[in-house]
C-alpha cells in the first residue's frame, strides 16, 4: 500500500491515523468473514441438521431484517455512545453471536444467533465512517474510506477459502480426538475469536486524536485543524428517547422528497440481488454443480474478485466522465446504467454446462452490480445536505435490507418447489428495475432546494 498524505513528509507507517484505518480495515474484514461463514458453511449445516432451503432462507432472513432496523435505529445511540465505545461493544458481541452459531442445535437456535449477529454488524459501517471523520483530514477520507471498502471485499474473496479450511481441518482433528468441536463449529468459533482479539488492541490502543498520548504533536494539529467540533458536549446532551423523537422527525422530513423515495427503492429493488449471490452462491454450487467443499472454497471467492474489481472501475469511470466534462447527473446515470445492465450476464449461469463458466457467469453479474452502488451509493451526497446524508443513506439502506431479507424465505422455498431458475430471472431484471426508479424518481441529480420545516 502506497499512501502519502500532502503536507506530510513522514512515511505513513509513522503516522497513527492510517493505522486507525487499517484497524477499521481489519474489523470489517472481520465482519464479512463472520457474516458469510453461515453461506459457506451451508452445506455442511443444512446436512448435519436437515435444513430445507425454506429453513435456510428464514435464518438469512433473521440476519437481514436485524441488520435493516440496526441501520436505521442505532445511528444516534452511535453518536451518544461515540465511536470507540460503540465499535467495542458491536464487535464484542458480534464476536459472541458469531460463536453462539457454534451451539445451535436447529432452526430456532440458528435463526436467534443470525439475528443478533445482524443487529451488531449494523455498526460497523456508521461507526467506522464516524472514526475516518474524527481522524482524517478532509482531502484525505476519501483513501481511508477505501481503507474500509477493502475491508469489505477481503473479507468477501477470504470468507470461502477460509472457512473451507477450517472446517476440513478442526473435523480431521475431531476424528483423531484431537479437537472437541466439528469443522462447521470451528467455522464460527474461530472468526468470533479474532473479533475478540481486535476489541482488546482497539480498546488498549484508540482514543480520540485529542486524548491520543501517542500521537505526535504534528500529527495532532494536522487532525485537529479540519476537525468539526461535536455540536454538543456530553454533559448537555439530551435524553436517548428525545434525540430518537428528533431523529424521526428528521427522516420524516427528508421523506418529503421525491428523490429520498427514489434511493429508497432503487435499494429496495436491487439490493436482494447482490444478498442471493453473496448467501446462496455455496448453496447452488453444492446442489446443481455437485461441488465438494474444497471446490467451493475457491469457487465462491471467485464472483467477489469481479465484486471488487467492479467497485473500482465504476468509481474510476464515474470521475473521469466528470473530470471529461459530463455532469453529475449525467456520469451517475450513465454509470448505473451500464451496471444494471450488465447484471442479467449472470442469468446463463443457471443454464449453461460448464460449472466453471457459470461461476464466471455470476462473477460478471456481481460486477455489474458493483459498477452500479459506486455511483448510486454517491448519490445521496451529491443530492442532499452534509448533516442529511447520513439519515437519507440509513433509511435507504435500510429499505434494501429489509426487502432483501423478506426475499431469503421466498428464495428458499422457490428453490425447494421448482428451482433456482426463476431466481435468477429476478435476480437479471432486479437492477434494471432499481435504475429505473432513479431514471423516474430523481429527475436531476443536483442539490435539492430546502423546504420550510426542516427539523
Amino acid at each position: 500500500m502506497k499512501i502519502a498524505p500532502q503536507g506530510s513528509l513522514r512515511p505513513w507507517w509513522t503516522q497513527k491515523r492510517w493505522w486507525v484505518g487499517i484497524m477499521l480495515c481489519a474489523v470489517t474484514m472481520i465482519g464479512y468473514v463472520d457474516r458469510l461463514a453461515l453461506s459457506v458453511a451451508a452445506p455442511v449445516v443444512r446436512e448435519e441438521f436437515g435444513f430445507t432451503n425454506e429453513q435456510y432462507g428464514f435464518i438469512t432472513f433473521a440476519f437481514l431484517a436485524t441488520y435493516a432496523a440496526g441501520q436505521l435505529l442505532l445511528g444516534p445511540v452511535i453518536d451518544r455512545l461515540g465511536s470507540k465505545r460503540s465499535l467495542s461493544l458491536a464487535v464484542f458481541w458480534w464476536s459472541v453471536a458469531s460463536c453462539a452459531h457454534a451451539f445451535a442445535r436447529g432452526v430456532g437456535g440458528f435463526l436467534t444467533a443470525r439475528a443478533f449477529l445482524g443487529f451488531t454488524e449494523a455498526v460497523n459501517l456508521p461507526a467506522a465512517y464516524k472514526v475516518v471523520a474524527e481522524w482524517f483530514p478532509r482531502a484525505e477520507r476519501s483513501t481511508a474510506s477505501g481503507l474500509i471498502t477493502a475491508g469489505i471485499g477481503i473479507g468477501a474473496i477470504i470468507a470461502p477459502p477460509l472457512i473451507a479450511f477450517l472446517i476440513a481441518t478442526f473435523d480431521a482433528l475431531h476424528a483423531r480426538g484431537l479437537s472437541p468441536t466439528h469443522g462447521w463449529q470451528a467455522a464460527f468459533i474461530v472468526p468470533g475469536v479474532l473479533g475478540l482479539v481486535w476489541v482488546w488492541i482497539w480498546k488498549r490502543h484508540f482514543h480520540l486524536p485529542e486524548h491520543d498520548p501517542t500521537l505526535a504533536e504534528d500529527e495532532r494539529a494536522r487532525v485537529m485543524a479540519e476537525r468539526v467540533a461535536p455540536a454538543v458536549e456530553a454533559a448537555e446532551r439530551r435524553p436517548l428517547g428525545e434525540e430518537m423523537r428528533a431523529y424521526f422527525a428528521r427522516l420524516a422530513y427528508w421523506f418529503r422528497y421525491r428523490e429520498t423515495w427514489g434511493l429508497a427503492l432503487a435499494r429496495f429493488t436491487a439490493d436482494g440481488a447482490f444478498y442471493f449471490l453473496a448467501f446462496w452462491i455455496p448453496n447452488y454450487l453444492s446442489d446443481v454443480r455437485g461441488f465438494g467443499l474444497k471446490e467451493i472454497a475457491w469457487a465462491a471467492a471467485i464472483p467477489f474478485v469481479f465484486a471488487d474489481l467492479g467497485s473500482l472501475l465504476g468509481g474510476y469511470s464515474g470521475q473521469r466522465l466528470i473530470r471529461n466534462g459530463w455532469s453529475v447527473d449525467a456520469s451517475r446515470k450513465t454509470m448505473i446504467w451500464i451496471g444494471a445492465l450488465f447484471v442479467p450476464l449472470a442469468l446463463p449461469a443457471v443454464y449453461v454446462d460448464s460449472a466453471g463458466l457459470a461461476v464466471l457467469l455470476m462473477g460478471l453479474g456481481i460486477f455489474g452490480i458493483q459498477v452500479k452502488s459506486a455511483s448510486l451509493f454517491a448519490v445521496p451526497a451529491d443530492i442532499f445536505p452534509p448533516t442529511a446524508v447520513a439519515t437519507v443513506w440509513g433509511a435507504s439502506g435500510a429499505a434494501g435490507s429489509l426487502a432483501a431479507a423478506f426475499s431469503q424465505p421466498v428464495i428458499g422455498w422457490t428453490i425447494d418447489k421448482y428451482s433456482y431458475e426463476p431466481v435468477f430471472v429476478a435476480v437479471a431484471l432486479m437492477h434494471i428495475v432499481s435504475a429505473a426508479c432513479i431514471m423516474l424518481l430523481v429527475r436531476r441529480i443536483e442539490p435539492v432546494a430546502l423546504r420550510p420545516g426542516m427539523p
